[in-house]
């Protein structure tokens, strides 16, 4: 008997550690990107899928936002559809619209949706056209100074959270597809799954943002040095900003976008490592970079006794 007790402390002070963690973010919303590596290795999808469930038994509100990237390549090369991207957006013709909305909505969702479900009823798929859930306008960025038609692919114009908040009222977790519907002309635009991930995050007033990438987070002097930065400001992510790749741009535009309205903290997470999102959330040692408000949080004295801040422990 004492022998098999020993053995299980272990698990008891994990539990014990993510305590606080589950105090604090009891009742809250939590918004997940998933993509990358996570979304085609089968033991990370199934992984994912555990953790999003184990959030939601655990009294968070785990709202998933993906895009689909790989399997929107595939199934353009399966079309003779020619993959192109202009200013680090895919550039997207009608005939590829029809394949991004096919895959996203009637793929991806349908497979994260299967496997949320594979641990009770509770996840219902839905894209940014439903109830007018994400509208959009037509993007043009900016290169070289001029404006450039990139086709089918939108703007974030506003964001209409009723039909997600009336599924997390009744416990289900909603999977958003990132697809958007104009109101000026009607067209169906594809919109960047970090970005929208992050207008949501704000809409719904989430406790947090969560990023899932290929990297471990935000490197400090890359390709100088791998260390990650933990932890940094609004401010701090602001000026770093111009220095980024071009792919960590969107996830750190929207990680800023959403700490500067109203999101406690937004985190970029290494998507390859099994189980990031509980690892993230419910320990001491994170496996990204957090990003925080300039504003600063109440003192610790505020809050209960071995609650974590809003800026999380230390990590």
């Amino acid at each position: 008997m004492t022998a098999r007790k020993h053995s299980a402390l272990p698990k008891a002070q994990v539990l014990i550690e993510a305590l606080p963690w589950l105090t604090r973010h009891n009742g809250r919303v939590v918004v997940i990107k998933f993509g990358g590596n996570a979304m085609v290795d089968e033991d990370l999808k199934a992984a994912f899928a555990q953790d999003v469930v184990f959030l939601r038994q655990a009294g968070l509100k785990p709202v998933v936002v993906h895009g689909g990237g790989p399997q929107i390549n595939a199934q353009l090369d399966r079309h003779g559809l020619v993959s192109e991207f202009k200013a680090g957006l895919r550039v997207t013709t009608p005939e590829a619209m029809d394949v991004v909305r096919m895959v996203l909505a009637g793929q991806v969702q349908r497979e994260l949706v299967g496997l949320l479900n594979q641990h009770g009823p509770l996840a219902v798929g839905l894209t940014g056209e439903d109830a007018r859930t994400i509208s959009a306008v037509k993007h043009f960025p900016t290169i070289d100074g001029e404006a450039v038609d990139i086709g089918r692919v939108g703007e974030i114009t506003a964001i209409d959270t009723g039909a997600i908040e009336a599924l997390l009222a009744d416990g289900r977790i909603p999977v958003v597809s990132s697809i958007a519907r104009a109101a000026d002309d009607g067209h169906i635009y594809n919109v960047n799954a970090d970005t929208a991930a992050a207008a949501l995050a704000a809409a719904l007033g989430a406790e947090t943002l969560m990023v899932l990438t290929d990297v471990e987070g935000l490197y400090e002097d890359w390709p100088n040095s791998d260390d990650v930065i933990s932890r940094l400001t609004a401010t701090e992510l602001e000026e770093l900003l111009p220095d980024l790749s071009s792919g960590m741009v969107p996830k750190m535009r929207g990680c800023l976008h959403a700490v500067r309205n109203g999101v406690h903290t937004a985190r970029v997470i290494d998507g390859r490592v099994q189980h990031a999102i509980l690892l993230e959330i419910f320990t001491d040692e994170g496996v990204g970079t957090m990003v925080v408000p300039d504003d600063p949080r109440p003192p610790a004295a505020e809050h209960l006794p071995g609650q974590a801040t809003a800026e999380g422990a230390a990590r």
